[in-house]
């Protein structure tokens, strides 16, 4: 059995090792800004993008059901230009579809567990 204070070291100990052993995240990054017009998505996102080893790598347009109609590289980190927008066309967008939603990715994490919605102008 361990004394009241060789156990407090023992917790300490632990709770370090086992913070060490846990998964890093990082942010996801931010949709700030999104405009579509003609088939065409505008999308600003911030992130706080370090370099290489961390910034956002995508972003992409999907349906509420999670059907993806459409992803945007984002081949380069962007340090020094936050908030940032990248464009992409081609959507072909149902006249039914009312809202869509817009997923982002950064290196570190992938893709985030929530997306912005967006309603169809």
């Amino acid at each position: 059995m361990l004394g009241a204070g060789r156990y407090s070291v023992f917790m300490k100990t632990a709770l370090v090792l086992i913070l060490a052993a846990s998964p890093v995240l990082a942010d996801a990054p931010v949709v700030e800004n999104v405009v579509f017009d003609d088939g065409r998505f505008d999308v600003t996102l911030s992130h706080p993008d370090t370099g290489w080893d961390d910034y956002a790598d995508w972003w992409r347009v999907e349906l509420a059901d999670g059907t993806v109609l459409g992803t945007r590289v984002l081949a380069h980190p962007h340090v020094t230009e936050q908030p940032f927008t990248r464009s992409q066309s081609g959507f072909d967008i149902s006249a039914d579809a009312v809202e869509v939603f817009i997923r982002t990715s950064c290196i570190i994490d992938g893709w985030a567990v929530d997306a912005v919605a967006f309603t169809i102008p």
